[in-house]
C-alpha cells in the first residue's frame, strides 16, 4: 500500500476591527482558509511625549505600574529593557523602528505600552505555564517574528508533591514489606504492574527514602511524583460570530475494527460538543473521581482539544468517520495533575480501548515511571502524540521526548515556528498552533503546542479510518507533510 496523502487542515483567517492591550477581534470565516494566519493583532497609536533630560524607566510588577521619564530612546534598547523587568518574551516585526520620548507616572501596562511604543502596534499575550507574551509590529502580528534577545529563556523547573515518590518493583518484590521498612504509607497501587504511589511523613524523609530506594535491588524505578501545570485556558474572542462545526458524520463501523480509531483524549473534563460532534464521543472516565460538579460555564482545555480533533478529523476523513473521543480526565477541580495521575490515565485509555493517544499536557522532567508506562503503550501498538512544549527552547518536553512518540510543535504562520513553540531536536512535525471553535454561543480561541497536537491526532485518526493506512505510513506521511521548520 502506498502511504497516504495527509489532507491539510481547515483553514480560517482572524482579522482585526478594533482593539486594545489584550483581545478585541472579529472574525472572517470561510471555508478552508489558512490556520496558520490567525489571531491577536491589536492595533494601538501612540501619543506623543514631552522630552527629558534623563531615560529611565521603572516597572513596578506586583503593583502593575509604570513610571518612565525618556527621552529620544531607540526601539531595541527600550524593549530590552521592558524584557528585563517584566521577564516578558518579545517578538518585533523586522524593520519596525522608533525613538520614543515620553514621561508619565503610575500608569497601567497597556498605557505605558500606548505612551512608549508610539504609533507601533502590540498585541499583548498571557501565557499560563511561562513568561507572557508582547508583539511589536507595524503590519501584523503574525509578522513580529525577531525576539528580543537576552538570555536562553529559564525552563522552569518542574514541581513534585513534597512528601511522594512512585516506585515500580520488579517482579516477586513486597511492596507491603517495603513500606512498612521505610516508613510510608501506601496511598494506590497498580499491582498488575507492579507501581505505587508511597506517602512519607514530610519531604526530608522523602528524599532519604529515594536515596535507599535507587540502590534497592527490588527496584526498577523510583522517581517523585511530578506535578503539571493547569492547561492553557480558552479565551473567548469579543464580538465574533459563532465558527462552524465541522461537517462529520459517524461511520457506524463494527466495534473494535483497527480501522475504526478510537482516540484516548487524556486532559481535562470535556463538555457537550453539540448535537452534531457528541455522537463521536464515548463515555468518559476519570482517574480523579467524578467531575461532573465542576462543569464550567466556560470551555474546559478537554472540550477545546475535542473541538479542534474534530475539525481534523473531519478535513482527514472528508466528512465520513469512524472515529471515536474517549475522555479521560486526569486533572481535577483545580486543573492540576501528577505524573501518578497521567499513568493511571495511560493505563485507563488502553484498557478502554484506545488505539490513539492524545497527550497536550507536558513537563520538564523525564520520570522513569512515566517511561515505563508510555514505553508498555507503544509496545502494544498504541499510537501516542503529545505537545512539545510552549517555551521557545530547545530543552525536551515530556511525556513528548520520549522515544517512539510523536512530538508536535506549533506553527505560528505557514514555514514558521510560532514564537512560544518548543524547537528541541526530539520534535517530529509542526502543525497551527491555533484552534477556533464556538461554545454556549460565542467563539473561543486557544493556541498553543497543545491544539497543534489534537490537529496532529485527528489528522491521522481521521486518515486511518479514511482507507485504513498502517500507522507507520500514516506517521512517515505527517512527518514529510508537516515538517519542522529550521530554527
Amino acid at each position: 500500500m502506498t502511504n497516504p496523502e495527509i489532507p491539510m487542515t481547515r483553514e480560517y483567517q482572524l482579522t482585526n476591527d478594533e482593539c486594545h492591550f489584550g483581545v478585541h477581534s472579529v472574525i472572517r470565516h470561510s471555508s478552508f482558509v489558512s490556520l496558520f494566519s490567525l489571531l491577536l493583532a491589536c492595533c494601538l497609536a501612540g501619543l506623543g511625549a514631552r522630552a527629558a533630560e534623563t531615560n529611565t524607566l521603572v516597572w513596578h510588577k506586583a503593583a502593575g505600574r509604570v513610571d518612565a521619564d525618556i527621552h529620544g530612546e531607540p526601539l531595541w534598547p527600550l524593549l530590552e529593557d521592558i524584557a528585563h523587568q517584566t521577564g516578558w518574551h518579545i517578538f518585533v516585526e523586522p524593520g519596525s523602528a522608533r525613538n520614543a520620548s515620553t514621561k508619565f507616572k503610575d500608569l497601567p501596562p497597556d498605557g505605558a505600552l500606548r505612551m512608549l511604543l508610539g504609533n507601533l502596534n502590540f498585541a499583548f499575550v498571557p501565557q499560563t505555564n511561562g513568561p507572557d507574551f508582547l508583539y511589536v509590529f507595524t503590519t501584523s502580528r503574525d509578522n513580529a517574528t525577531q525576539p528580543v534577545r537576552l538570555e536562553k529563556p529559564v525552563v522552569k523547573k518542574q514541581q513534585h508533591v513534597a512528601n511522594e515518590l512512585i516506585v515500580k518493583l520488579k517482579p516477586g518484590a513486597d511492596i507491603d514489606a517495603l513500606a512498612k521498612l521505610l516508613g510510608a504509607k501506601i496511598l494506590a497501587r497498580l499491582d498488575k504492574l507492579g507501581i505505587y504511589r508511597l506517602e512519607f511523613p514530610d519531604a526530608a524523609t522523602t528524599d532519604a527514602a529515594l536515596a535507599k530506594l535507587q540502590g534497592n535491588s527490588d527496584v526498577a524505578a523510583v522517581d517523585y511524583n511530578y506535578i503539571f501545570d493547569p492547561p492553557a485556558a480558552p479565551q473567548v474572542i469579543a464580538n465574533a460570530p459563532p465558527s462552524s462545526t465541522p461537517a462529520l458524520t459517524l461511520d457506524q463501523s463494527t466495534p473494535n475494527d483497527p480501522c475504526s480509531p478510537v482516540v484516548g483524549l487524556i486532559d481535562t473534563q470535556v463538555q457537550s460538543l453539540g448535537s452534531q460532534l457528541d455522537p463521536i464521543m464515548l463515555p468518559p472516565i476519570s482517574v480523579v473521581g467524578d467531575q461532573t460538579a465542576n462543569i464550567s460555564p466556560v470551555p474546559t482545555h478537554g472540550t477545546a482539544m475535542a473541538n479542534a480533533m474534530a475539525q481534523a478529523i473531519a478535513q482527514a476523513s472528508q466528512g465520513k468517520s469512524p472515529v471515536r473521543i474517549l475522555s479521560v480526565v486526569v486533572y481535577d477541580a483545580s486543573e492540576t495533575t501528577t505524573t501518578w495521575n497521567v499513568a493511571l490515565g495511560i493505563q485507563a485509555a488502553v484498557n478502554g480501548g484506545a488505539t490513539v493517544l492524545n497527550m497536550s499536557l507536558g513537563g520538564t522532567t523525564d520520570s522513569p515511571i512515566l517511561d515505563d508506562i508510555v514505553n508498555q503503550a507503544l509496545a502494544r501498538g498504541i499510537v501516542i502524540f503529545a505537545s512539545a512544549g510552549n517555551q521557545p527552547v530547545s530543552d525536551p518536553t515530556y511525556p513528548a521526548a520520549i522515544p517512539g512518540v510523536n512530538d508536535v510543535t506549533a506553527l505560528g504562520r505557514p514555514g514558521q515556528l510560532a514564537a512560544y513553540a518548543n524547537f528541541s531536536p526530539q520534535v517530529d512535525m509542526a502543525l497551527p498552533g491555533t484552534s477556533i471553535f464556538s461554545y454556549g454561543g460565542q467563539t473561543f480561541v486557544v493556541q498553543g503546542t497543545s491544539p497543534a497536537t489534537a490537529y496532529a491526532t485527528g489528522m491521522a485518526a481521521g486518515t486511518k479510518g479514511l482507507n485504513c493506512p498502517t500507522w507507520a505510513q500514516i506517521q512517515a506521511a505527517m512527518q514529510r507533510k508537516f515538517p519542522v521548520p529550521h530554527q
